[in-house]
């Protein structure tokens, strides 16, 4: 399947527009990702940065990323030995790795630089490395309480330290059209 933005993708995707919540790093479901030249994926979720601001996965000219997004999540089912032993392997080069396990109401967050589980706070709420504010309360996904995991995301996506990332991302764009810019004259 070809890289198409959250949003755009038919409404039984997703009930919630996560392109907007997360905004502004692209959110796509069920994408190929071309890896290497062994390994083209499909994970369920990935998310990543643009490769103007720092990111090391482009678009190509197919349509499809091209490199290892900064994120990538899995729903396991009856997949659970796939995603935690060879899928584990094949994302080495991403940064960082969710694998939720539905069937043993289990979910591991990786730092895939050292093949490291992140550790959840006294809450139940695990913090991305990478993307500043994107927070999930693990007991509210494992009880399906839905609204609860969206609350916390919110509020995560709602802290100075998201609003300074933010901010950052916002000014390397601007440098980088700056100098593009001055280089074309």
């Amino acid at each position: 399947m070809r890289f198409c933005l959250n949003g755009t993708t038919p409404p039984s995707h997703s009930q919630v527009n996560f392109d907007k919540l997360l905004n502004p790093h692209p959110l796509a479901d069920n994408t190929t990702v071309r890896l290497d030249m062994d390994n083209e994926p499909q994970p369920d979720v990935l998310l990543k940065l643009e490769e103007r601001v720092g990111g090391q996965s482009r678009i190509d000219d197919d349509d499809y990323v091209a490199g290892a997004p900064e994120l990538i999540a899995e729903i396991a089912a009856s997949s659970a030995v796939i995603d935690l032993r060879d899928k584990l392997r094949v994302y080495r080069r991403v940064q960082e790795y969710l694998v939720w396990q539905v069937r043993d109401r289990r979910l591991d967050w990786f730092t895939l630089t050292e093949y490291v589980p992140l550790q959840a706070d006294a809450e139940g709420v695990l913090r991305s490395e990478i993307f500043p504010g994107l927070w999930l309360a693990v007991p509210a996904l494992l009880e399906e309480d839905f609204a609860g995991v969206l609350a916390v995301l919110q509020e995560g996506l709602g802290t100075s330290n998201r609003g300074a990332f933010v901010q950052q991302l916002r000014q390397v764009q601007s440098d980088r059209f700056s100098a593009t810019t001055i280089d074309s004259k």
